[in-house]
Formats: C-alpha cells, sequence, structure tokens
C-alpha cells in the first residue's frame, strides 16, 4: 500500500496530512469523529538531527495542548543518519529526546500507537516504532533492530554462527516475523479489508497496558523477558524484601 492509499483506508472522514521531504505530519478524523494527530518519517529517508528533532518538537507541541488526543506514528525509513555530522551533532541525544517526547505523551493521556508499513532498523526504529505505546504494521513491512553483518562486526561472531543463531532465536534474527514473536510487534493488521476498525481495535485497549513481555512469552520469541520485569518490579516496590531474598 502508498501512504495514500494507507491514509485513505485509516480516514474515511478525512484527514490533513503534508508531506515535506521524509517528514509527514498533520491531523485527521476518526469514524467516530474524534481527532487524531499524524506524523512520522517516510519515503525510506534515514532518521538524523532534523527529523528526530522535528519530530520531537511536535510531539511536544501536542502534550502542551493536553488534549490527549492519540498519535499515529507511520514509519518507512531506513537507519539512523550515519553521517559524521549527524555524529558529531550528538544523533544519539536527539534519538533520545525524540524517545522520551514519545514515552512523555503516552503518560499524558495521548495513546502512541506505530504504524510499520515500510523499512525502519537501528536506533531509528527504536526511538520510533518500538517507543510507541503499540507498535501494529502491515504485511511487507521489514523492521531490523541490526543487520547480520553489522551484528557480525560488532560482536565479533562469524556471519554463519548469528545465522545459525537468528533460525533458533527470533531476538537475533530481523524481519516483521521475528518482531511479531518477541512482542515487538503487537499484531500484523489485514491490508486487504479496511484500517480504520483495526485501528479502532487497537485504540480501544486499556491505556499504559503494555504486554510485550507477556506476548513474547506467549508467541516463543521471549521466554523470560515478562517473568524478569515482573521480578523487578517487586523488587522496586519492596526493596527490603528483595535484599533479604
Amino acid at each position: 500500500m502508498t501512504l495514500d492509499d494507507i491514509l485513505a483506508s485509516l480516514f474515511p472522514n478525512g484527514s490533513d496530512v503534508e508531506t515535506v521531504g521524509p517528514m509527514i505530519a498533520g491531523k485527521a478524523l476518526l469514524p467516530d469523529g474524534r481527532l487524531i494527530h499524524v506524523l512520522g518519517i517516510t519515503q525510506g529517508q534515514p532518521l538524523g538531527v532534523e527529523e528526530a528533532i522535528a519530530l520531537a518538537e511536535r510531539v511536544i507541541e501536542i502534550i502542551a495542548t493536553r488534549d490527549r488526543t492519540p498519535i499515529l506514528l507511520l514509519v518507512d525509513s531506513a537507519s539512523q543518519r550515519m553521517s559524521k555530522r549527524d555524529e558529531l551533532l550528538g544523533l544519539s541525544e536527539y534519538l533520545s529526546h525524540l524517545a522520551k517526547a514519545l514515552l512523555v505523551a503516552e503518560a499524558e493521556g495521548h495513546r502512541t500507537i506505530g504504524l510499520l508499513y515500510g523499512g525502519s532498523a537501528a536506533g531509528a526504529f527504536i526511538a520510533t516504532a518500538l517507543t510507541t505505546g503499540t507498535l501494529v504494521a502491515l504485511p511487507g513491512a521489514h523492521p531490523a533492530v541490526m543487520d547480520l553483518p553489522s551484528m557480525a562486526r560488532v560482536t565479533k561472531l562469524p556471519i554463519d554462527v548469528l545465522k545459525a543463531k537468528a533460525e533458533a532465536t527470533p531476538v537475533f534474527a530481523p524481519g516483521l516475523d521475528n518482531m511479531v514473536r518477541t512482542g515487538g510487534v503487537h499484531v500484523v493488521w489485514d491490508d486487504a479489508v479496511p484500517l480504520a476498525p483495526q485501528l479502532a481495535a487497537v485504540l480501544q485497549r486499556p491505556q499504559g497496558q503494555d504486554d510485550r513481555g507477556r506476548l513474547g512469552a506467549e508467541r516463543g520469541g521471549r521466554q523470560k523477558a515478562a517473568e524478569l520485569a515482573e521480578r523487578v518490579a517487586r523488587a522496586a516496590a519492596s526493596p527490603q524484601d528483595a535484599r533479604r531474598a
């Protein structure tokens, strides 16, 4: 589906969304008449300092309205822009700032929904799609926290070893199916039917419900994440009991 097709299927009542370079921003009407903010990065472009700060600024502006309207973040990007200029400007801090803005929006009552309809990788994927409260995807999306050649350079492990691990453990493997198995992607939408009801179903989920660890365990992609998170939460709630244990 093209971006225009996606917007038309999501918002049959119309939308006012502009594309400027790799950035998209605007508003749309949900079928029930409510407003939703739409923003994101598209055209498979990398996420650099300019894009990260512009997205963060828009999210902060939305938070300042205190209207608790939902935010839909559309994602079709490359990785973060790996240029010397962006690195010297502190790209990691810009990406962190964007991620924090999205987390604050969710905490302030704005449902944040990521829709991955193309590619995304590495820091750009983490700071946008993975930071939203609920991440969904369309068939054909191709996320990767890190591709195997890059992972081989970082870990110094042979690519054949990593390929074998990727086949056995979804955490090591790029691709949409593996991201679904780990619980990172809540659901893959059906692009053969209208998207508006599927968005409505996501918006009806309880606010602040983060069940990625549980989904990862149920789907066999992350066996221990939910259990460990629960143990950490218990320890944080009762530090004295944790120390005795």
